[in-house]
């Protein structure tokens, strides 16, 4: 059983050999650090031995400003920090008139899935290749603000639903281009939560989040991919809602936030695959390579039985996660996931 097999069958809520093991973002210092001589993070999940490989669309963006800030395609201007993902700092939509007027990137632009097409290449039919990408929630907080967004909810419906269909449907395209292009795999990384939970109320999230969901997650599953939904925090007030939208994966399980493998598995493991949830806050980043592998055996004691369970970080591998710690994550799992 290769890879990619063994991510699917995972996915498909059954028992493949061994449990699946994947990142969705790996930092490249840690990367290189913990596979001295990868060109980039793919190449470490590969030489690892690990399940999948992963990339997201190329947004491009325009020079710096002197401050160090830039502006992408979308419009959203970003403050670079430490981290992989840049912090959005401003977007062009405050009003309805804005939001009516405003016009999405180009999904089909020649270079959007130059990432894509290069680990296809590299990698396709032997590892699970992940696209990382989005539904409506998050792109449209970054065009109008996280506020911005959730008052509009409550205050000018219209406001949040034009523009939110606008980014759904530009979303959507570029998702279906991503699998025509090879992608096996979709992770929607839309958050929804805190570690307190969620950012906006059941009855909110199912009038203006929820069927938007739905409908990306059925074209995925229309187009012949597979969807696993990442979302951080405490999700349990919504997550019936969530695995109502039918993704075949529930990603990362947060334990700083109270979620549990065990838990989730009872809850709604019958419908949807586990995906977590090594803490990769204090455990990866400050712990022990022994403690990392206890921390592995739990999971796969409490989540992997009977199948449907891929095991992740709680998050990513980001800058502080100690190279040594990967690897203990990614060889105990290899050692202790594997089916009797």
């Amino acid at each position: 059983m290769n890879s990619l097999e063994r991510v699917r069958i995972a996915l498909q809520r059954g028992q493949p050999d061994r449990v699946p093991i994947a990142e969705f973002l790996i930092d490249l210092k840690v990367a290189q650090a913990a596979v001295p001589g990868a060109r980039d993070a793919a190449e470490c999940m590969d030489r690892l031995d690990m399940d999948a490989v992963g990339c997201g669309p190329n947004w491009r963006t325009g020079p710096k400003a002197t401050d160090g800030s830039y502006t992408d395609e979308w419009g959203v201007r970003y403050r670079l920090g430490a981290e992989a993902l840049a912090h959005p700092i401003a977007g062009p939509v405050t009003t309805l008139a804005d939001a009516r007027a405003y016009q999405p990137p180009d999904p089909a632009a020649p270079w959007r899935l130059d990432p894509l097409r290069d680990l296809v290449r590299r990698y396709k039919g032997r590892r699970a290749v992940i696209f990382h990408h989005r539904a409506a929630f998050m792109w449209a907080a970054y065009l109008i603000s996280l506020q911005g967004l959730l008052e509009a909810f409550l205050l000018t419906p219209d406001l949040a639903d034009t523009l939110m269909d606008k980014v759904l449907e530009c979303n959507m395209a570029v998702v279906r281009h991503a699998i025509h292009a090879g992608a096996d795999v979709i992770v929607l990384g839309d958050d929804y939560a805190d570690n307190r939970g969620p950012m906006m109320s059941p009855r909110v999230f199912d009038r203006f989040i929820q069927p938007r969901l739905a409908r990306m997650i059925a074209m995925i599953h229309d187009e012949g991919a597979l969807c696993i939904k990442h979302t951080d925090g405490n999700i349990y007030p919504i997550l019936e809602s969530i695995v109502a939208a039918e993704p075949d994966g529930i990603n990362p399980i947060e334990p700083v936030a109270g979620m549990t493998l065990a838990r989730t598995k009872a809850l709604v493991g019958d419908r949807v695959c586990v995906v977590g949830n090594i803490d990769c806050g204090e455990l990866l980043s400050h712990g022990t390579t022994d403690q990392v592998e206890a921390a592995v055996r739990q999971a796969i004691a409490e989540a992997a039985p009977g199948g449907g369970y891929i095991l992740t970080s709680s998050n990513s591998i980001h800058s502080s996660v100690r190279p040594e710690n990967l690897v203990a994550m990614v060889r105990a799992c290899q050692q202790y996931g594997v089916y009797a």
